[in-house]
């Protein structure tokens, strides 16, 4: 285990961890049903644990699988190959997922740019592609040659016609720097002890997400670990309370976390065994707290901006007693 500064609050495991949150991990080795895979994660690798999963299970599918990029996880190594060959590979996934799926689910796909572009076709056949979802991740390398590149996508997809979004669960709070107001009165706006705010319908371009970071409790090692205020709104747009998330590339469990926070029944499946152990402890820990970063009061914040006040762990708590 890695020596970290005083103040780095990344999440590690000790080998008495390891040992002892692997105990807690699931073997998939034939056909098992909705309530064997309820709340659990699956050691393995997806292509082999799908043929075991039972059939239409899955409200809402959360598939952030490798990009087309050389990325080390752990010491598992994804190269980046030609775009046939991982168009080959993405498609394969997507076919064995398909009968997982009710028939009103909704799929969102996570992407870089150039995988983005290469993984529309196979969406498109499968699904009902309704929207592509462009987030800030607000860092990234600079390049003097080229547009510095800090930006993902995520493409939204159906089922069918019959699925489930809630926008009022998704609304961004933004604070009103020109207020504006009709005799007298504010015009779309509230003024408040913090300030002046406004509650505003969510766009597919979203700049308010920060990348988890050292100083954060919910960051790991994992190299393409996703915000969990990112995940927060994709399970408050397109789930209730109780649904089935399914994430079969769980990594150090983000998904996993964010539907045990947001009390959603959840699986994920990663081959990872390390990782896999990261993402039970963060889950043990939402027991105690099922705070979400820039998600307070049934609203999201700007990036920055929720007041101190706000931050209270039994604030998130409170909202799903």
């Amino acid at each position: 285990m890695p020596r970290r500064g005083n103040h780095n609050r990344t999440l590690q495991c000790t080998q008495d961890e390891l040992i002892l949150l692997a105990a807690d991990l699931l073997r998939v080795r034939s056909p098992v049903d909705q309530d064997d895979i309820e709340n659990t994660l699956i050691e393995g690798d997806v292509v082999d644990v799908l043929q075991y999963l039972p059939p239409g299970f899955v409200d809402l599918l959360i598939l952030d699988p490798p990009y087309n990029l050389t990325k080390d996880y752990n010491g598992l190594c994804f190269r980046k190959t030609d775009a046939s060959k991982y168009l080959e590979w993405f498609r394969n996934i997507v076919l064995r997922l398909v009968p997982t799926l009710k028939d009103c689910a909704t799929i969102y796909v996570c992407s870089d740019w150039k995988t983005s572009a290469l993984i529309f076709p196979v969406l498109e056949e499968c699904f009902c592609v309704r929207n592509r979802i462009t987030w800030e991740r607000g860092k990234g390398r600079g390049a003097k040659m080229n547009w510095k590149n800090n930006a993902e996508d995520i493409w939204f997809c159906t089922v069918s016609d019959r699925f489930h979004f809630d926008v009022e669960s998704v609304k961004l709070k933004r604070r009103v720097l020109a207020p504006y107001k009709v005799d007298g009165t504010p015009k779309d706006w509230a003024a408040e002890a913090d300030g002046r705010f406004r509650l505003t319908h969510p766009s597919n371009i979203w700049t308010d997400i920060t990348v988890p970071f050292w100083s954060m409790p919910e960051n790991t090692d994992h190299p393409t670990q996703k915000p969990e205020k990112l995940i927060a709104k994709l399970v408050l747009a397109s789930s209730r309370q109780g649904d089935f998330i399914f994430d079969p590339f769980v990594g150090s469990g983000t998904t996993a976390v964010v539907a045990h926070k947001l009390r959603r029944k959840w699986c994920g499946v990663d081959v990872n065994h390390e990782y896999l152990c990261w993402a039970l402890k963060r889950i043990n820990a939402a027991e105690e707290s099922r705070t979400i970063q820039g998600y307070c009061d049934g609203v999201f914040w700007e990036r920055n901006s929720q007041p101190r006040r706000r931050s209270r762990g039994d604030d998130q708590a409170s909202l799903f007693r």
